[in-house]
C-alpha cells in the first residue's frame, strides 16, 4: 500500500505573467503533518485550491489519494477534509445542529451520525457549547467547530490553511492538540498551511519553506538547520561583572555577533558564531578578568533558519529580476 498521501510533480500555477506556484515537488505521508510555512501570498493557498480541485494547475503533476484533483475533484473532496481560514456556518443554529446538516450532506447514517457528532464535540472541546448557536461562538470556537465540520466524514487527508488565526493561546494549544492527535491516533495525513513559526515548529513532523510561490526547503527542523551553509551557532554565556564590559568583550571577538541580552539576567548574553567555539570564548572572557558561570549551546530554532531561507531566496529573487 502507497503510504504517500499528496504527492506534486513541477507543480505550477500562473495567472497571466505572475506565477504563484512555481515548480513545486512535495509529498505527503500518511499519519505525518507537513507545515507549508511561508508569508502571505507565499502561494500556500494556491497549492491547496489546486490540491482539491478547486483551480486548474497550469504545468506539473498531482496526485491526492492517488488521483488527479483536476480530473476527478468529486472523489478527492469526499476523502479530504479542508479548514479554510474563514469557516462559514448558520449562525442561527447550533454548533449540533450545523454537524448534523453536514452528516446529511456526506449521507451519514442518523444514529451513526449522532454518534460521532458527540465525538467529534468532545475532541474539540465544544460539549458545552454544542446546543449554543453559533453566532454566540468565538472565532476560536468556530474554528474548531470547522474542524469538527471537517472530520464527520472521516476523511484520510485533512487540509487546514490558517487555522489558528485571530484564535486566543488557550484555544490554539487545544486545537493543535487535536490536529497533532490526527496523524498519531488516526494515521490521517495532515497538511498545514500557516505563517506562525512556532505553532508549525510544536506539531509538524516536517516543514516547507514557501517563498514568492516556490518551496526553496524541505525537512525536519534539523535537517534544515544541516543544509543552511555557513550555519552559525547560537551560544547563551553567563558573565559575572560589568555588562557593558561583557558585552564590549564579546562584540570585540572575530565572528561572533551579540544576538540578545537576558531580560530576567542582564549577565546573561546570546551570541551567533561561526563555529562551536565555546572553550575559545571561555579563554578570552576570563583573560580579561571576566568570569563565566555558564555557557552552552541554544537549540535549533525554526524561526532563525525560517530568516535566513527567506532572506536567501528573496536575495536571489532580487538578483534574477534585475539579471
Amino acid at each position: 500500500m502507497d503510504v504517500t498521501a499528496i504527492r506534486t510533480t513541477g507543480l505550477t500555477k500562473r495567472y497571466g505573467d505572475f506565477t504563484a506556484v512555481d515548480g513545486l515537488d512535495l509529498e505527503v505521508g500518511f499519519g505525518e503533518v507537513f507545515g507549508l510555512l511561508g508569508p502571505n501570498g507565499a502561494g500556500k493557498t494556491t497549492t491547496i485550491l489546486m490540491l482539491l480541485g478547486l483551480t486548474e494547475r497550469s504545468d506539473g503533476e498531482a496526485e491526492v489519494l492517488g488521483l488527479d484533483p483536476a480530473r476527478h475533484p468529486l472523489e478527492v473532496k469526499r476523502q479530504v477534509g479542508y479548514l479554510p481560514d474563514e469557516v462559514g456556518f448558520y449562525g442561527n443554529l447550533t454548533g449540533r445542529q450545523n454537524l448534523r446538516f453536514t452528516g446529511r450532506l456526506n449521507r451519514l447514517e442518523r444514529r451513526a451520525a449522532e454518534a460521532r457528532i458527540d465525538e467529534l464535540l468532545a475532541s474539540v472541546g465544544l460539549t458545552d457549547a454544542a446546543d449554543k448557536t453559533v453566532e454566540t461562538y468565538s472565532r476560536g470556537m468556530r474554528q474548531r467547530l470547522g474542524l469538527a465540520d471537517v472530520l464527520i466524514k472521516d476523511p484520510r487527508i485533512v487540509i487546514l490553511d490558517e487555522p489558528t488565526a485571530a484564535i486566543d493561546p488557550v484555544g490554539v494549544l487545544e486545537l493543535l492538540a487535536v490536529i497533532r492527535g490526527l496523524a498519531v491516533d488516526r494515521g490521517v495525513a495532515v497538511l498545514l498551511s500557516s505563517h506562525l513559526l512556532p505553532q508549525v515548529e510544536r506539531i509538524c513532523d516536517r516543514v516547507g519553506i514557501f517563498v514568492r510561490g516556490r518551496m526553496v526547503e524541505q525537512g525536519t527542523v534539523q535537517e534544515l538547520a544541516a543544509r543552511m551553509p555557513s550555519r552559525e551557532v547560537l551560544v547563551e554565556v553567563g558573565v559575572d561583572g560589568d555588562p557593558e564590559m561583557t558585552r564590549a568583550a564579546l562584540a570585540a571577538i572575530p565572528g561572533v555577533a551579540v544576538r540578545d541580552q537576558s531580560r530576567l539576567d542582564p549577565r546573561v548574553w546570546t551570541i551567533a558564531a561561526d563555529g562551536d567555539r565555546r572553550r575559545e570564548l571561555v579563554g578570552i572572557l576570563i583573560a580579561q578578568g571576566l568570569p563565566v558561570f555558564q555557557v552552552h549551546r541554544v537549540g535549533i530554532e525554526l524561526d532563525a533558519l525560517y530568516q535566513r531561507y527567506f532572506q536567501q531566496a528573496e536575495g536571489e529573487a532580487i538578483h534574477d529580476a534585475v539579471a
